[in-house]
């Protein structure tokens, strides 16, 4: 279990999200994640932080928001995560409040709206 990667959103996950107020505004991290992401580091497994706020066609937007995600863990006393937008190959799990999971190569979704 030691490959595994985990795709961890931010706004409404990781930290409160209560609408876009700017990427210099990121609400109080979420207790509960917050531990389960100290247990899932604690097992070894890889997390990388997955957000839309990084992105922008316009790097210089990409880094403002990347400089605010960076301050938000350091004021809050979290682990500094690899931060991207992109679905990468070696996620192999996604933590995220808008997705809805699907039964591997059925079609079949798990709970949600479909």
């Amino acid at each position: 279990m030691k490959n595994i990667h985990i795709a961890l959103d931010l706004d409404g996950t990781l930290a409160y999200y209560d609408g876009w107020k700017g990427d210099d505004h990121i609400g109080e991290p979420i207790s509960r994640m917050v531990n389960k992401l100290y247990g899932w580091i604690e097992k070894g497994y890889k997390v990388t932080l997955f957000t839309a706020r990084v992105s922008s066609r316009d790097l210089d937007q990409n880094a403002y928001a990347l400089h605010h995600i960076t301050k938000w863990f350091s004021k809050h006393d979290l682990p500094q995560l690899d931060v991207t937008s992109n679905k990468l190959k070696s996620f192999t799990h996604f933590v995220d409040d808008r997705a809805i999971a699907v039964i591997t190569n059925t079609g079949k979704t798990i709970g949600g709206i479909m």
